[in-house]
């Protein structure tokens, strides 16, 4: 069983995790960068620069939230990038900070389900997505259709939370998860269950080579696993 949201509910993983994010929209960045102690900043960032050589045109965000990886990726020069996600109150937020900034003719969010993407086979020369994978309901299904909209020789990077396995980091990282980010993430956030998903989907994931396998099995090739900050998250590279 998918670990979800709101668990008194029976409707899908997917309507649940788009009405948490909308809950959670209004204080969703400042509790990014606070829990995370604004290294999310630099994993994105990181992230990104695996992608300079390639020189993409035209990116595809998976996911996209509040479009903090679209604004970064604006790093390659892009002609276009276009975020799309399933969380409106998400997605407003992201079109404010995107229009602050003027670069609305080059970033476009778009509501819409990463899971089935309405575009054509072979259309995006990269494919971007920060802690976004785990959240699918169906992460097989996701990942091959990403993959179908992406071109050949193109790159897909992906960044999510990992589980850091040495001691004694693996100790701290399990109880900060486990009781500090709920305790602060409930207060500010209003959103009971949001931030106690958070520590459950990511113990629910398939990290590491685990992932990889999955990767590889929606048509990713030359995949590869990148683990940061004491595993705490992960870059993952697959091309097609």
């Amino acid at each position: 069983m998918s670990v979800v949201p709101y668990k008194d509910r029976e409707n899908s993983k997917r309507e649940q995790v788009a009405e948490m994010f909308d809950n959670i929209s209004p204080k969703y960045d400042f509790l990014n960068h606070l829990l995370s102690g604004g290294i999310d900043i630099y994993w994105r960032k990181k992230a990104i620069k695996l992608l300079k050589k390639a020189k993409p045109r035209n990116i595809l965000d998976i996911a996209t939230g509040t479009g903090d990886f679209a604004i970064e990726a604006l790093a390659l020069n892009p002609e276009k990038i276009i975020g799309v996600d399933i969380s409106e109150g998400m997605l407003a937020v992201g079109r404010q900070k995107i229009q602050k900034l003027g670069k609305q003719d080059i970033i476009e969010l778009r509501q819409g389900d990463s899971e089935s993407l309405p575009f054509a086979d072979n259309y995006f020369d990269a494919i971007i997505v920060s802690f976004g994978v785990r959240n699918f309901e169906n992460l097989l299904a996701g990942l091959t259709d990403m993959q179908r909209v992406m071109r050949p020789g193109g790159t897909c990077v992906v960044v999510e939370f990992s589980k850091p396995k040495a001691f004694p980091f693996k100790q701290v990282y399990n109880f900060y998860f486990k009781y500090i980010l709920p305790t602060v993430g409930k207060i500010v956030s209003k959103d009971r269950s949001a931030y106690t998903y958070l520590p459950e989907s990511v113990q629910a994931f398939p990290d590491g080579n685990d992932f990889l396998t999955i990767f590889e099995k929606a048509g990713f090739t030359n995949t590869k696993c990148i683990p940061l900050t004491f595993g705490i998250c992960s870059i993952y590279l697959g091309h097609k």
